[in-house]
């Protein structure tokens, strides 16, 4: 089996060789954070956004950026993945909506890319949909939580402190 680098053996990147690796089960779910103004969330949550249902559109614009990952990470594989689920979540405490994304197939390599991509499109998406009413609004937090399947097996990231 090939090395899993993304460098040839002349030192030149290249996309990783998964040609030999088994086909498993994966999943990979992360999470992100979009901060805003407390009055911004409220117009969300009641459904007076001039924009309509802002969280439906950037629930839509994760998953569609979740399966074109390839398209937009360099030597990233284009994968067919057999289920993408984003839950995006208004809080209160602090002013924000929770990103969580979840991505599974059955391949030869793993999903956290696209995981960590469908979270960052979908905060993007908001920050879009609500700048002209909020334009200090803060993307934090994105990370992997989990991934499951594939020669490493099961990692989970540790706690952090709210």
């Amino acid at each position: 089996m090939s090395k899993l680098t993304h460098l040839d053996d002349q030192g030149a990147a290249r996309m990783v060789d998964v040609t030999a690796k088994d086909v498993t089960e994966r999943e990979a779910i992360a999470e992100g954070r979009i901060l805003m103004d407390a009055k911004t969330l409220a117009m969300i949550v009641e459904g007076e956004h001039p924009k309509g249902d802002v969280l439906a559109v950037a629930r839509v614009a994760g998953i569609m950026a979740a399966k074109k990952t390839h398209d937009l990470i360099p030597l990233c594989h284009a994968l067919n993945l057999t289920s993408v689920k984003l839950a995006l979540t208004p809080q209160d405490t602090p002013s924000s909506v929770h990103i969580e994304a979840r991505c599974k197939l059955a391949g030869q390599t793993g999903v956290e890319m696209e995981a960590l991509t469908a979270v960052s499109v979908a905060a993007l998406t908001l920050y879009d949909m609500c700048k002209a009413v909020d334009k200090a609004m803060e993307i934090t937090g994105v990370r992997l939580l989990e991934k499951k399947g594939g020669r490493s097996g099961h990692w989970q990231a540790e706690e952090r402190d709210a």
